[in-house]
């Protein structure tokens, strides 16, 4: 992994840069070595085209407050500058890189693709194998994960990639290091080598198994519920 990670959002006109969209809104935060560093990344940008009412519904950003904002050739290269050598963490990075290059593309100044000078993870295919069949979005992340998410009525870039961040870091949290050592010194001594023996005169654990009534009480259940569903993966 790397000690550099960039977590991205975008915001745009509407959803495909083929059709001529563009982006409007980019946001970022530094994390190095899984921490937030407070060098964040965020600007307007004025897209030179209408936005289309149903991204407006989305992120709330009009037209009218774009009017003043820079356009993306006037902050392309301090933008390539942040991102450049890190890991790109974006939820749903298909959507943002392929903007991003279409933008990129379009000063014709040969920069390569994002792909080239970033590595790139995805955090919705990294949910999506995590938790298959369920709701994958951001909002039903931070839920999953009981993440505070309540000041986002709308899309925000920079919003976004904040609580990206603390996605991202829930996902992947989990267990550090598992350290099973006693505090005695004896056991220290004993265990230097980081493995802790079972007491060998411990009880022996006590298996209950299931009585001939229950067995045929669990089959009869199983056979209903392969009637109901039509297919049954305990009885394969």
């Amino acid at each position: 992994m790397h000690n550099r990670q960039i977590v991205l959002d975008t915001e745009t006109t509407g959803i495909d840069p083929k059709a001529g969209h563009r982006i409007i809104e980019i946001g970022c935060v530094e994390l190095v070595n899984r921490r937030l560093t407070g060098n964040n990344f965020h600007v307007y940008i004025n897209p030179q085209r209408d936005i289309e009412e149903e991204a407006i519904d989305v992120h709330g950003i009009t037209n009218e407050f774009l009017r003043d904002k820079p356009f993306f050739h006037q902050v392309a290269q301090e933008f390539f500058d942040y991102i450049k050598g890190a890991e790109l963490v974006i939820h749903n990075a298909p959507f943002d890189v392929g903007f991003m290059d279409h933008e990129f593309a379009k000063l014709n100044q040969g920069h390569p693709n994002t792909h080239e000078y970033c590595e790139v993870l995805d955090t919705l295919a990294m949910a999506r194998q995590l938790h298959p069949g369920q709701k994958n979005s951001l909002d039903a992340l931070c839920r999953r994960y009981d993440i505070d998410n309540s000041k986002r009525t709308l899309h925000g870039a920079l919003l976004d990639s904040e609580i990206l961040a603390d996605v991202y870091l829930a996902m992947t949290g989990g267990q550090k290091k598992l350290n099973l050592m006693t505090s005695s010194n004896s056991n220290q001594d004993n265990n230097a080598g980081g493995i802790v023996r079972l007491d060998a005169n411990r009880p022996v654990l006590k298996v209950l198994r299931a009585s001939a009534e229950e067995e045929k009480a669990h089959l009869e259940r199983l056979e209903l519920v392969d009637k109901a569903c039509g297919q049954n993966l305990w009885q394969q």
